[in-house]
């Protein structure tokens, strides 16, 4: 398994985020990203959206808790050889985690090459 440290790998998560366009950040709405060793019921997940995608909200969305990324770090050290396969494969999982948010579906996802 790479060897990252944990403040390293969070920088990458904010570089990935930083790589997407800001027109996209700016839609994002009720949404917070959060960095987590592994999803305890399945340790492969790289990453995990749970929330209300914004296709699905409606008028009386309010007061709602907000929508969480959390993007798994031992599940994506054990997937990548280097620092720099460990880069791609976060802005891959950031950019598919994102996606769901915006009510993009796993096939689609495929489809475009964000599997």
């Amino acid at each position: 398994m790479l060897s990252v440290s944990a403040e390293r790998f969070d920088e990458l998560v904010g570089e990935a985020l930083d790589r997407i366009p800001a027109e996209l950040m700016k839609a994002l709405d009720n949404l917070v990203i959060t960095v987590a060793e592994e999803n305890p019921d399945d340790p492969h997940l790289l990453g995990l959206y749970y929330g209300i995608d914004l296709t699905k909200r409606t008028h009386d969305y309010t007061f709602a808790m907000p929508d969480e990324i959390t993007i798994y770090r031992r599940p994506l050290l054990r997937l990548s050889r280097s620092e720099e396969e460990l880069a791609d494969q976060v802005s891959v999982t950031v950019v598919h985690e994102i996606a769901h948010h915006f009510g993009i579906s796993d096939a689609r996802l495929h489809e475009l090459g964000w599997g």
